[in-house]
């Protein structure tokens, strides 16, 4: 295996790792800003007020998004299996 080889595994699981995580942090960023939003406007300063939205949305955006994110996985680890004989030489 070569500087190069070893360099793009890298990054492709770097790559996939970035890709998987997106919908979830974007679902919390999204959820986040608009209970700020509110928390401005109405100057509620509850605690509670903006981890339990967040965690519920977060939770709902990964059962939405589990089965897109298992076959983005499992179509990578089959790519790498298949690439193990060309690594090893």
């Amino acid at each position: 295996m070569t500087a190069l080889e070893s360099i793009n595994l890298g990054y492709d699981a770097i790559y996939l790792t970035l890709l998987l995580s997106a919908p979830l942090l974007a679902t919390g960023l999204a959820v986040g800003l608009a209970i700020a939003i509110f928390q401005a406007t109405t100057q509620i300063q509850e605690m509670t007020l903006t981890f339990v939205p967040k965690i519920v949305a977060v939770m709902l955006a990964l059962i939405f998004f589990a089965s897109w994110m298992m076959i983005k996985l499992t179509d990578y680890t089959n790519e790498l299996f298949t690439q193990i004989p060309d690594l090893v030489r």
